[in-house]
């Protein structure tokens, strides 16, 4: 009773900083400091969208005060536009601006949103094409190019595994070590392009930030499950992380790629769909890796893969009907720490000492596993950055 009792005290601190806050809110004391001054006005735009009405955009507040546009420049020249819910948007709050323009397909357009306190905050279509509409037909297409960037790639890449099978232990250590290697890049990789798309991202979602804590939190989570049984994952089991790893940053580029085909960059996303598809056909290499030829079948490699590749057909879908660039560094973050994840526990296996005492790690295989896992991904990086 006694124990309850002083546990319940714990509420007492938690109703004086409710107190707290919500008397500075009340008397706000710094508000004499701040009078006179224009106010802090600031949107950020995070999606357009381009049809026979016009030009739709998206913006977002983040600003303390609410901001309110006055007047909308399309090519320099003042349009009339719409504003929903109402042409004032606040501190993190949504609003959408339709701009009845005849737009130029194949064109670029710059857009310029004035204020009432007369700031400016401009934008630019720097290829003006119809956004996708998800019909039937659309949607068959993204799904195939998921197809092509995510579970097919994965799948021809499993085609190495019996040739790593054939040279015995030093075949596993250079397969292992070679996974590392392939992860090592692709985790620098993703959190570089979740950081690239966070500073598209509205400032006061602090997006940057979101992409490392949601790095460590999946990792941590992760690390949590794989090892309820109290070691490590092994074979087929480390195998199933690996893939969801890889899973989730397919997810990530596919929304990269869905993007690059609704703003119509078709050059950048053919380059992104052949440089990715490459960069999955290693990775096909890295989920067969630790599966030992006793445990393989057909319908476990087809698990997995389709856990590897088949996000890239929901973020292609998802990227070409536009999602906020938050979102989407969230989404690399989640990857970035799915294959940290996976980087220790592969590494864990690694470090294991082999059958002669001898460490797998200190072999010639695994370094040249390692060097090759990364000289593979930096080469078909080229691509990708077309």
């Amino acid at each position: 009773m006694r124990s309850v009792m002083t546990r319940s005290t714990i509420i007492l601190p938690i109703l004086l900083i409710i107190a707290l806050v919500a008397a500075f809110l009340t008397v706000q004391p710094f508000d004499y400091l701040t009078r006179g001054v224009p106010p802090d006005e600031s949107i950020t735009v995070e999606s357009v969208r381009l049809d026979d009405e016009g030009i739709h955009v998206t913006i977002r507040g983040s600003s303390a005060e609410p901001t309110v546009i006055a007047q909308v420049q399309v090519d320099g020249a003042y349009r009339f536009f719409s504003m929903s819910p109402n042409q004032s948007v606040g501190y993190l709050q949504t609003a959408n601006i339709n701009i009845p323009y005849p737009w130029v397909r194949g064109e670029p357009h710059h857009l310029a949103f004035v204020t009432a306190t007369g700031q400016t905050f401009e934008h630019t279509i720097n290829v003006a094409v119809t956004t996708p509409k998800l019909t039937m037909g659309s949607l068959l297409g993204f799904a195939l190019i998921g197809l092509f960037v995510g579970i097919v790639p994965i799948i021809i890449g499993y085609s190495f595994y019996p040739a790593l099978l054939s040279f015995g232990e030093s075949g596993r250590a250079f397969a292992m070590a070679l996974t590392i290697g392939l992860l090592a890049f692709l985790l620098v990789d993703t959190l570089g392009e979740g950081l690239e798309v966070a500073e598209k991202a509205t400032k006061a979602l602090h997006a940057n930030l979101a992409v490392w804590m949601s790095a460590l939190v999946s990792c941590l989570v992760l690390l949590n499950l794989g090892r309820r049984s109290g070691r490590p994952p092994e074979g087929a089991a480390l195998a199933l992380f690996i893939a969801i790893g890889i899973g989730v940053h397919n997810f990530g580029e596919g929304l990269v790629i869905g993007a690059s085909f609704a703003v119509g960059e078709i050059a950048l996303a053919s380059f992104l769909v052949l440089g990715f598809a490459l960069h999955n056909v290693s990775e096909g290499v890295a989920i067969s890796a630790p599966i030992r030829k006793d445990a393989i079948s057909f319908m476990t490699l087809a698990k997995l893969a389709i856990i590897a590749g088949g996000p890239a057909i929901p973020g292609t879908m998802i990227g070409a009907v536009s999602v906020s660039p938050f979102w989407t560094a969230l989404a690399f973050g989640i990857g970035a720490g799915a294959i940290l994840q996976v980087i220790i526990e592969v590494g864990s296996n690694v470090l294991k000492r082999r059958s002669d005492g001898t460490a797998s790690w200190q072999s010639a295989a695994s370094l040249w596993g390692f060097i090759s896992g990364i000289a593979i991904m930096y080469v078909t990086a080229f691509l990708v950055s077309g």
